[in-house]
Order: structure tokens, then C-alpha cells, then sequence
């Protein structure tokens, strides 16, 4: 693994911490929380938090629609422990594969079922971008739309 790499994961792992501290500070009602009618409820943005590293990882292989679409039905979260635990599960899962990666392998492009190209370990760096995104619509989801004060340090 390159240290570019790991330094990568660590700032996926800090924002996996934080969403963890996040959920903590969250009541199981506050996950049917949704601030703009038709768009995503605050349990339904964690939950698709909690898949992130496991399907962006799954696209840098490669996977097809039907893949992804077959990843994503088989989901079902019942609770912010649920939530918490598929999180945690899915970035140790890309760590280990990340971890496990030579140059040749991250350098190695791969193109997703809709057609972009990137190299493996660009796909890396949009996983960063991805959770951190997602991070911070759901930071401002509570703080903004329902006044939860979080108490909650977003960088090291």
C-alpha cells in the first residue's frame, strides 16, 4: 500500500468517526426526520452513508447496474445500531482491500457501469469526496433544519 493511500483511508476513517459520534447524539425518531418532502429522511441519508465504502468499492471493481442494483435492494437497516454497525463493517471491509492493493493494482483503470474511467486509486479519492458530501448535508440537515446542536469536531 502507498503512504497516498493510507493517508486516504485515515481521512475516510476520520469522517466514519465522526458519522458515528453523529448517530450517537441521535434518537431513533430523529432518523424519520425529513426536511424537504420527496428527498431523503435522515435515517435514509445515514443508511445510504453506511454503504458507501462498501458500493463505491464495488463500482472500482467494476460492478455492473445490476449488480449495484441487486447491492443496494438487499439493504435493510432497522436502527441507528444497525446503521452504526454496516458503517463501521463497510470501511474496515475497503481498508483491508485498500491495504492489500500493489502500485500496479491501484494503478489499474476501471471503468464504472455508466462510463466514467478512473484508476483505482482515484476511485479512492472520490470515496473520500463521496462520505465527506454526505457528511456535510447531514450535519447541516440537523443543525439547520431541526436546531440539533451536535457538539461534534468534523476535523482533526
Amino acid at each position: 500500500m502507498t503512504i497516498y493511500c493510507k493517508h486516504a483511508l485515515h481521512q475516510i476513517k476520520v469522517a466514519v468517526t465522526t458519522i458515528v459520534e453523529i448517530i450517537d447524539r441521535l434518537a431513533e425518531h430523529d432518523l424519520l426526520k425529513r426536511p424537504t418532502p420527496n428527498k431523503h429522511s435522515i435515517g435514509e441519508l445515514l443508511e445510504h452513508i453506511a454503504t458507501i465504502c462498501k458500493a463505491d468499492s464495488l463500482i472500482a471493481d467494476g460492478a455492473s447496474q445490476d449488480r449495484m442494483t441487486d447491492y443496494y435492494t438487499s439493504l435493510s437497516f432497522e436502527n441507528r445500531f444497525q446503521i452504526k454497525k454496516a458503517l463501521l463493517h463497510n470501511y474496515q471491509l475497503l481498508e483491508k482491500k485498500f491495504m492489500n492493493y500493489t502500485e500496479a493494482e491501484l494503478q489499474e483503470e476501471v471503468t464504472a457501469y455508466w462510463g466514467i474511467t478512473y484508476t483505482r486509486y482515484e476511485w479512492l479519492l472520490e470515496m473520500v469526496a463521496h462520505i465527506y458530501h454526505h457528511r456535510g448535508q447531514l450535519h447541516a440537515m440537523l443543525m439547520h433544519c431541526y436546531g440539533i446542536e451536535l457538539k461534534v469536531a468534523l476535523f482533526e
